[in-house]
């Protein structure tokens, strides 16, 4: 049965990320495919309660308390993985993002800080999951979830599309490097409706102005990329890697507008 081949059955996932929004709903998409799932976020509440909704499907969960920004935290992640299951298949790089910003209102700390946020520590999460993956399963597959900020000109996002373009632009490096033993794929996503889209969902105007410019007229859930997050993580895409597949309701241009002061000359 073709149906098969999106299962993940026997399988071990570590989402970062997952405590709430994208990353809530690609780790119950997995659980719910038959994989055990480690969850790893900032805050603890939030871990826990998603840790049960996985429990919910059958599934085993397993909550890590994780800055993915500090290097101890990204190994305890991967390693918890391996100690309480005995492998890793999945690793789904969710955690990511950066506040809009004007290009000249945007320092160098506040870009330097949306690198590392947006393609460091996904780059340094997947040295450490290839690693574990064919140490252990002998293969995996890492899911990186970018946006289409990294393909498209949005303003007020130089620094979050710089990063996300990077982070594109790994994900295809480090497919082939890794290939044939690890695939290395990416999710653009467009404007899903999670607490980063609130502003616009809850003012009856912008969120008019979102819909008129997404063809699929509505904002995206959490589990349209859960979908395709398990399409990648699973035996179905066996023959795709170093591939960004765009989840965005048919969007080609920005949805939302973010208004920019214009670049004036200096007083005096």
């Amino acid at each position: 049965m073709i149906l098969d081949s999106f299962r993940l059955d026997g399988m071990v996932a570590v989402v970062t990320g997952a405590g709430q929004g994208i990353g809530r709903g690609i780790a119950i998409g997995l659980a719910e495919a038959g994989a055990d799932v480690v969850v790893g976020a900032r805050t603890r509440t939030d871990l826990d309660e998603v840790v049960s909704r996985i429990e919910e499907t059958g599934r085993r969960g397993l909550a890590v308390v994780t800055d993915v920004l500090v290097a101890g935290d990204r190994e305890r992640l991967i390693e918890a993985a391996v100690a309480t299951y005995g492998r890793l298949d999945v690793l789904v790089n969710n955690a990511g993002g950066s506040r809009p910003r004007p290009a000249m209102a945007t320092s160098e700390r506040f870009f330097d800080m949306a690198m590392k946020f947006n393609v460091t520590q996904p780059f340094l999460m997947s040295q450490l999951a290839a690693r574990a993956m064919v140490d252990t399963a002998g293969t995996g597959a890492i899911v990186n979830v970018s946006s289409r900020s990294s393909d498209m000109v949005l303003s007020s996002f130089v620094a979050y599309g710089a990063g996300k373009a990077a982070l594109n632009q790994m994900t295809r490096n480090l497919a082939v490097e890794l290939a044939p033993r690890v695939r290395v794929n990416a999710i653009g996503v467009g404007g899903v409706a999670t607490r980063g889209l609130e502003v616009v969902l809850t003012d009856d105007a912008l969120r008019a102005q979102f819909e008129a410019n997404t063809p699929m007229g509505r904002p995206g859930r959490p589990d349209d990329v859960a979908c395709a997050a398990l399409y990648l993580a699973s035996p179905a895409s066996s023959w795709v890697t170093g591939k960004l597949l765009h989840v965005d309701g048919g969007c080609e241009r920005p949805a939302i507008d973010v208004p920019v002061p214009p670049l004036e000359p200096s007083a005096g």
